[in-house]
């Protein structure tokens, strides 16, 4: 079974909280909250994935400079093995929006019921409760 290496963005706003995009009807663990990213196309690189897929999602361009790794989480759903790799973003260009008509809201990291989070996005909220947060610039 092959991997699938998915990429995900721990968007940081000036009063601490981070963004979480709602899964859609129709989709594999839909109605439930994970961080924004999406699945890298071969050859891709992770960041460059992560701000193609940021941009697509919500509108944003990522500043390469306002990236940086946060953890990596090899998780499986059964049918499906994969690696998240979960990026702290703290510089961007414009306002995130749904693109994809995906809910979003900002919350604060410690205000997330993680059992409302896709499986193994919990573990990078996890991952976020034990770092320490760059600034948002």
């Amino acid at each position: 079974m092959a991997i699938m290496h998915v990429v995900a963005g721990v968007l940081l706003d000036t009063a601490g909280r981070v963004l979480l995009a709602q899964r859609p009807t129709g989709k594999h663990l839909a109605g439930m909250w994970e961080f924004p990213g999406g699945k890298l196309e071969s050859g891709e690189a992770p960041q460059a994935g992560l701000a193609r897929e940021l941009h697509e999602e919500l509108d944003i361009r990522v500043e390469p400079s306002g990236i940086a790794p946060l953890t990596r989480v090899p998780w499986s759903y059964g049918e499906r093995e994969l690696l998240l790799d979960a990026w702290w973003v703290h510089a961007w260009q414009g306002a995130p929006r749904s693109v994809e008509g995906q809910a979003l809201q900002w919350r604060h990291p410690r205000d997330i019921e993680p059992a409302q989070l896709a499986p193994a996005d919990r573990e990078i909220l996890r991952a976020v409760a034990l770092s320490s947060r760059p600034q948002r610039v």
